[in-house]
């Protein structure tokens, strides 16, 4: 279990916050890449969403081909290292190796794939073969995995391409929101350099597409639009209590941990709500930072949204968990000082909290991980259909919008996926926006 101080210098905070899948050096990489069977029919690779040919670059570190590797990899997705780090290989492609059916411990699939791009990053490899230039112009809505896999494909394919991102620093969640034991920082915008560097997109920094006059002047300028916004702040509840101090949502609180780490405050007694995998970050790095976390959620655990790794990594770092627990009422003056909560259970598929069940648990401090915003606002300044839910509409296959000239991808399309899933979907749009263009001249 864990036991964690507060943590007051960079050092004590990256000694909390260690690494959870560290880089392996030659002689791990040689020997874990020695394990893999080379199945037929690699049940990795269908378990991957950007389908990378994982047997292949195994073999390929194995031999000492670490550029080759690299190039494996990348060819399928873009953001491959920071991928190795932070995707639930768990529960796709180290989850779907052969070796869980016999009980042995699967193939480290994603930190084999953090090496050889490391590799490749560091020594600055030159990986890609660009096509000539094509004339044409693509802007790119939001600089996370989504719009950076599109930029990145588009590049490939002779486009010029232009990212506009409203934060000073890409790669969405992937850097604002993913915690800081899982990749550093460092991680994400070195990856993005490479990119860059290889490939050729531009990004403009602090650059909000906020009015109707700049969803114009990109319509008019531009080919092609893809949108790779994301989502947008925690969304509310309505609890009471909600705007008191110290009630922050759980991506702002790991936004801020993860680009300003000692300027956060937390408290003593941490509630989280929630029970995604952001609610398991959010109590993991409450516990990291010293506190006694305690997550609650309104329904089983069975029924929670995190993985069970998840939930098992913040039982490991100390933090505890109540389940069949609704929060009902926030309490404080000015500030938090307890929650107000009742014992719920599952009535024919409707929940309810049980009479007479109430109780109250202190607390300094509270994390709302309960889902994020969409940004409608957006959709309807360009004209884009959404369903009810706030995802866009797309084709399934090209990821084009209801407007022809538009495409989307990640978290805007899907609702709140994985880095992977992003990657994929943005990649396949830059192949949509290609069909659609090469086809209209």
């Amino acid at each position: 279990m864990g036991d964690f101080k507060k943590p007051s210098t960079v050092k004590e905070f990256e000694e909390n916050f260690a690494q959870i899948k560290p880089l392996m050096d030659a002689n791990m990489a040689y020997y874990e890449s020695s394990r893999c069977l080379f199945c037929y029919d690699a049940p990795c690779i269908k378990a991957c969403p950007t389908e990378i040919d994982i047997p292949l670059f195994i073999k390929q570190i194995n031999t000492n081909n670490l550029t080759g590797a690299a190039r494996t990899i990348y060819s399928s997705n873009y953001f491959g290292h920071t991928c190795g780090k932070v995707c639930p290989t768990e529960v796709l492609c180290e989850g779907a190796c052969v070796y869980n059916h016999q009980d042995v411990k699967p193939i480290e699939i994603g930190r084999l794939q953090s090496y050889a791009t490391t590799d490749a990053i560091r020594k600055d490899k030159k990986l890609f073969a660009k096509k000539d230039k094509n004339g044409q112009k693509v802007a790119v809505v939001g600089a996370g995995p989504a719009g950076i896999a599109c930029a990145s494909e588009l590049c490939l394919l002779g486009y010029e391409v232009r990212i506009f991102e409203a934060k000073s620093q890409p790669s969405g969640l992937a850097l604002h929101g993913t915690a800081p034991y899982k990749i550093e920082n460092s991680d994400v915008l070195n990856e993005v350099s490479y990119l860059q560097k290889q490939l050729g997109f531009q990004i403009s920094y602090d650059f909000k597409i906020d009015n109707a006059a700049a969803v114009s002047e990109l319509e008019n300028n531009y080919a092609a639009i893809f949108i790779g916004i994301g989502l947008g702040k925690t969304r509310n509840t309505n609890t009471p209590g909600e705007q008191l101090s110290n009630c922050i949502g759980a991506t702002e609180f790991i936004q801020q941990l993860k680009l300003d780490p000692l300027s956060v405050t937390i408290g003593k007694k941490v509630v989280v709500i929630g029970g995604g995998n952001t609610a398991m970050d959010a109590a993991s790095e409450s516990a990291r930072m010293g506190a006694e976390a305690i997550l609650l959620y309104r329904r089983s655990k069975e029924e929670m949204g995190a993985y069970e790794f998840e939930y098992d990594l913040i039982r490991s770092v100390g933090a505890k968990a109540m389940f069949n627990t609704a929060v009902v009422e926030i309490k404080g003056e000015h500030a938090v000082t307890e929650v107000v909560c009742f014992k719920t259970i599952n009535k024919n598929g409707q929940l309810e909290n049980i009479a007479g069940s109430e109780f109250t648990i202190p607390c300094d401090f509270l994390i709302r991980a309960t889902g994020q915003e969409r940004q409608t606002d957006f959709y309807k300044m360009a004209g884009l259909s959404f369903d009810d839910t706030g995802k866009l509409i797309v084709d399934e296959h090209s990821f084009q919008c209801s407007k022809p000239s538009y495409f989307a991808g990640g978290d805007a399309v899907n609702g709140g996926a994985e880095v992977v899933n992003a990657c994929a979907e943005g990649k396949k749009a830059a192949q949509g926006i290609h069909h659609h263009l090469s086809n209209s001249n």
